[in-house]
């Protein structure tokens, strides 16, 4: 018997994932990632997850309600962004913002959590997922700022981080191991597009019946296999890219070694001409060197 074969995820998730029925596999990520049940309430809309024609490099975003009115950022990224850390701040500002309507106070403001998934390699560390949240510390105490109970009452938060972003980046490509959690499970499809037969994760267990690559319209299936195609010839191009500009860097380096070496050797021909009492205007006309420089030997 084959082996089933599922379709991408950031595939899935930007063209097929967006009806309420298919919430739960969404859902089931969100609630591993974050380690407590998250329901969507609803995709909100934005410039950032509309479809673009020239969205060459894959970007996926997803923007979501849970059932706390909280925001949650979804994105999906395959190709190199140096200054993907910013964009992760920006668009958690966006998020905030795009939310609050007119004449709402800042305690409507609503909490964000950030989630990454990121195919590209983004500093260095030894683990796959990463996790981060501002907290506000002593300079001189070391002690964390906590709220007072009647800053609890009337803010209806119990500590700063209720109200500041949650940050979350997953390095896929970092994931080389058996799946044995569930946030496993999830890694191991992400890279390798695999899942369980038996599997009980939350998402999974959704996604085997509707990401299956057999079960998808002819039409579907075209539009996945182009996809497929695209990402494969984009990849190509910018390794082509990566590597024409090392060469480069290689020719340009050797040519100012060269260069270099040239200038090295006058000089050690013109120290030792120098040292036999070869008159100094001699050496800068046979040597093309200034009197400075011969001076300086």
């Amino acid at each position: 018997m084959s082996k089933q074969r599922f379709i991408r995820f950031d595939w899935a998730a930007k063209y097929m994932l967006r009806n309420k029925a298919d919430f739960a596999i969404f859902e089931g990520l969100i609630s591993v990632l974050v380690g407590e049940k998250v329901t969507i309430l609803e995709l909100l809309e934005s410039e950032s997850n509309k479809e673009r024609q020239d969205d060459k490099y894959n970007r996926v975003d997803i923007k979501a309600k849970d059932s706390k009115g909280q925001i949650i950022l979804v994105e999906i990224q395959q190709s190199r962004e140096l200054d993907y850390l910013q964009r992760m701040l920006y668009g958690v500002a966006k998020a905030i913002t795009e939310h609050m309507k007119g004449g709402m106070g800042y305690g409507d403001v609503k909490k964000v959590f950030s989630i990454n998934i990121l195919y590209f390699d983004l500093g260095e560390g030894a683990d796959y997922l990463y996790h981060g949240q501002t907290t506000l510390t002593g300079v001189h105490t070391n002690d964390t700022l906590r709220l007072t109970q009647h800053e609890q009452d009337d803010l209806q938060v119990v500590a700063p981080e209720n109200v500041f972003p949650e940050y979350y980046i997953i390095r896929v490509n970092e994931f080389d191991k058996m799946a044995v959690t569930p946030l496993d499970e999830w890694l191991q499809y992400l890279k390798d597009e695999y899942i369980k037969p038996d599997t009980s994760v939350p998402g999974l267990r959704e996604a085997r019946e509707r990401l299956e690559y057999l079960r998808m319209s002819d039409e579907d299936r075209r539009a996945y296999d182009d996809y497929l195609d695209t990402l494969v010839r984009d990849t190509d191009v910018m390794k082509t890219k990566l590597l024409e500009a090392r060469i480069a860097g290689l020719k340009e380096g050797r040519a100012e070694g060269r260069a270099e070496g040239r200038a090295e050797e006058r000089l050690a021909n013109a120290r030792n001409l120098k040292a036999n009492g070869v008159p100094i205007e001699l050496i800068v006309k046979s040597l093309n060197l200034t009197p400075e420089e011969v001076g300086a030997l």
